[in-house]
């Protein structure tokens, strides 16, 4: 038999491996990780007993692969690396780990640091061995794998934040230990030894470097994914390029770090990829990385492993007693970091309190794996290092890794029990007699209506209801919990409940596509932090960033700059119309919004926090319609248009539901329903399109438009036009401010402006002006002059303003005129 079916057997025998360990290791209440190391030692010591034994040679052409495995460090790195990667950073909720972004960019780059420095000298006093050597095995051991410490985290039900802080972590320091690991490699086997500023320099390159190429690499990705919006297995191969892509290119060509690449793509990815891929879509891509991902990890697992008895050949008495020291510098440097460094960080307010307890757990839960042993194997496959340096590596590494997994692996979940970290908050606790009760009364009725629909007999289905309740109520009674929770978290709780409905209902809207995909980033965006406003500051927060959502954003403020110093119009109309789409859109959310609050937080937390929450809601519609009727009224012809598709593209929906409704009950064939599915989707591609905006802000048309005007000729207005100013202003802008020089004199051409004196205020419309008097009278300007809505404005500078009055009599007369009668209202009002 040649060497690739026996290798594939094998591939394939691994894997049923891997499969049948997964329930083993829930029977023994155990890591899957934990066997898997088990078991692979174990074929690694079996093969090596049946290739070399005398008693047979039945089992050589298996054994022979498993002792010579047709695999290496660059293997395991190229191929399973950036998958693990990948996916653990697909999972992650990174604004949720942003809170924690101080502490865990701690523990991923200085303690990296710290571990390594720490544990280089450490050995570099007690061996034989150089300093630079250590230093590389500090480097070596100083990443952390989160697979099994998660698997635990579950299985447990450890807090979610423990979670979240082990998994950034490790994602995180395998990009700094790989980086630290490179350069000490390079210090030790080149002959021009770089000094320290050339190697943090070094360092520094390739971590930037490696972020520049992850983010250019997955920006290419999001311009390709609109290409393929409808197919989601073209979507899978396009994400299963990427990290290889990044990984590949960032190492080969630019020299800098793959991990880095890898591990930013993902994150950004992970933020933008919901906005591009439809609901289904992307989880359905989440599942296909899962499977990916267990199969890497298990498979390097097992095959580093499998390595093992390989890489402790020569093992001796003084390296027991070095791996003791091993152990006891990478306990204590991990300590000094996360009882010494993190409390520093709550102190200076970079990070909220991290518990004595979280701490215990991630001293004693910070587990080497794969990573380690694949630095290790590759330290052993360099030909520049000699082979005592090899063998005093990999001893040690590997030793460590076994340490970790087979010590602290094993007693993990014990000590989680022991601080109790596995149970419930006693928020959740007292949730739980709420969510139970609610459950029950719904277990009872859907027991009851299928007891009638199936002829059952009705003491039957009470029978079931009552051993159902009873069921409930005994867990519920398991622990001593409170029988009330206080208004104030569960309206916490309620807010965070509607910002991951907001989520939902923005992404179903999406996924129907009366949505586009330009805006969903945007708006998935803001619900993101309206709910951690929620959840750090309650209502108050909550309100306020609700508020916020409702202001303009940079981009728009940009736009705008751009259209007042420059002209340029087409990116402020882009702005407006994106913010009349999210607006339309929030207005059906928060009515979608409204009628979760009545049917489903009512039952759940109670009618009194239902009722403060919709008072909540109600503000925000409010005001969003008050938003939205402000664009209505300065473009109507356009929300005419923009509503029209709106509703079309609704009815599109609704009308390739019932083709596909009509084609999975077999009431039409494909031909016929891919017939109806090319004029659905040729439709809406048409309605894709958005309608154009036109501002509105030709000078020479405003002109016109104002009746002082009308009298001059064409040539006279194109004269003005070229001095005029466009100008656009949103609802509350402040267009001129008490006691400023007078430089212009504005003049509406559609909206309404708002004069604010400490007396009266006055308003003006379309054909009116403003600025005037202090142009004259030659003095500061005497009041604020505030936009009430979107304004279309000329303002015509102070040296055109006089050449044009002495020019026009007629027009100085005019507006002579209506100063006087400003002037004579003002002084009326004074004394009134």
């Amino acid at each position: 038999m040649s060497n690739l079916p026996i290798t594939l057997s094998v591939v394939a025998g691994l894997l049923i491996v891997i499969g049948l360990i997964q329930p083993l290791a829930r029977t023994l209440g155990l890591s899957s990780s934990v066997l898997l190391a088990a078991v692979g030692i174990c074929i690694g010591i079996g093969s090596g007993f049946l290739l070399y034994t005398d008693k047979t040679d039945a089992f050589n052409d298996i054994a022979w692969i498993f002792v010579h495995p047709p695999v290496n460090s660059e293997i395991f790195l190229y191929i399973f690396l950036p998958i693990l990667l990948f996916q653990t950073s697909l999972t992650l909720d990174v604004r949720r780990m942003s809170e924690d972004a101080g502490a865990i960019l701690t523990l991923a780059v200085i303690a990296v640091l710290i571990a390594t420095a720490f544990i280089g000298i450490t050995l570099a006093q007690v061996s034989s061995m150089p300093l630079m050597v250590c230093l590389l095995l500090g480097a070596i051991v100083a990443t952390t794998d989160p697979v099994a410490v998660v698997a635990i985290f579950r299985d447990i039900g450890a807090p979610a934040r423990l979670g979240r802080l082990v998994e950034g972590e490790s994602l995180l320091n395998d990009a700094a230990a790989i980086a630290l690991f490179t350069v000490v490699l390079t210090i030790i086997t080149v002959d021009a030894k770089p000094g320290i500023a050339e190697s943090l320099l070094h360092f520094s390159r390739i971590f930037v470097g490696g972020v520049l190429g992850g983010y250019i690499g997955v920006r290419l990705l999001n311009l390709l994914l609109p290409l393929v919006r409808e197919l989601p297995l073209a979507q899978m191969t396009l994400s299963l390029a990427l990290p290889y892509l990044v990984y590949v290119i960032n190492e080969q060509i630019f020299d800098v770090s793959g991990v880095i690449g890898v591990v930013t793509a993902a994150l950004y990815f992970n933020l933008t990829g919901p906005s591009r891929i439809s609901p289904d879509g992307w989880r359905f891509l989440k599942d296909i990385w899962e499977q990916l991902a267990f199969w890497s990890s298990s498979l390097i697992f097992i095959l580093a492993s499998i390595l093992v008895p390989k890489l402790i050949v020569g093992i001796t008495l003084w390296h027991g007693l070095m791996l003791l020291v091993l152990i006891v510098a990478a306990l204590a440097a991990r300590a000094v970091v996360l009882f010494g460094l993190l409390p520093i960080l709550s102190f200076a307010r970079m990070g909220e309190r991290i518990s004595s307890s979280f701490k215990l757990v991630m001293l004693w839960g910070g587990m080497r794996g794969a990573v380690t042993l694949a630095l290790a194997l590759s330290v052993t496959e360099h030909d520049s290092l000699d082979d005592q340096t090899k063998q005093f590596v990999a001893i040690l590494a590997t030793g460590f890794v076994l340490f970790t997994l087979l010590v602290n692996g094993t007693t993990l979940k014990p000590l989680i029990r022991l601080l109790k970290l596995n149970q419930l908050s006693p928020l959740d606790l007292a949730l739980r007699k709420q969510v139970l009760a609610l459950a029950n009364d719904k277990v009872t009725n859907a027991v009851e209506a299928a007891a009638e629909t199936y002829h059952i007999a009705p003491s039957v289905a009470r029978e079931v209801g009552l051993d159902n309740r009873g069921r409930s109520e005994k867990f519920a009674d398991q622990q001593d919990i409170g029988t009330d929770i206080a208004d104030r978290d569960l309206i916490t709780l309620g807010l965070v409940a509607l910002a991951d409905k907001e989520r939902e209902c923005i992404l179903v809207h999406f996924q129907e596509r009366t949505v586009s995909s330009r805006i969903i980033n945007a708006l998935l965006a803001q619900v993101g932090r309206l709910s951690d406003h929620a959840r750090t500051g309650g209502r108050v927060d909550y309100r306020r960033e609700a508020r916020r959502m409702l202001g303009y954003n940079i981009g728009f403020r940009f736009s705008k700059l751009l259209q007042r110093a420059f002209h340029i119009n087409f990116l402020l109309a882009g702005n407006i119309a994106d913010r009349f789409e999210q607006l339309l859109l929030s207005r059906k959310v928060l009515d979608e919004l409204i009628v979760f609050t009545e049917q489903t937080i009512a039952t759940l937390h109670g009618r009194r926090v239902a009722e403060i929450l919709l008072e909540i809601l109600q503000i925000r519609l409010r005001d969003t319609s008050k938003a939205l009727d402000a664009l209505r009224l300065q473009y109507p012809d356009y929300s005419d248009k923009f509503e029209r598709l709106f509703i079309k593209k609704t009815a599109l929906r609704v009308e390739e539901m019932e083709y596909q409704a009509l084609f999975s009950q077999g009431l039409i064939g494909q031909e016929l329903y891919g017939t109806l599915r090319s004029v659905i989707d040729q439709t809406r591609r048409d309605a894709d399109i958005r309608p154009r905006l036109d501002l509105g802000l030709k000078s020479q048309e405003m002109i016109k438009s104002f009746p002082i005007f009308t009298k001059l000729k064409d040539r006279e207005i194109k004269l003005i036009s070229k001095a005029m100013r466009p100008r656009f202003a949103v609802p509350d802008e402040v267009l001129i401010r008490r006691g400023s020089k007078g430089d212009a004199i504005f003049f509406i051409s559609s909206g309404a402006a708002e004069v604010v004196m400490e007396e009266r205020r006055i308003r003006l419309g379309r054909g009116d002006f403003f600025g005037e008097m202090a142009l004259i009278a030659n003095k500061p300007r005497t009041a604020d002059v505030v936009a009430m809505g979107f304004c279309h404005l000329l303002a015509l500078p102070v040296s055109d303003f006089n050449a044009l009055l002495v020019k026009h009599p007629d027009l100085k007369a005019h507006i002579d005129g209506i100063v006087e009668n400003r002037i004579k209202m003002n002084k009326e009002a004074l004394v009134g």
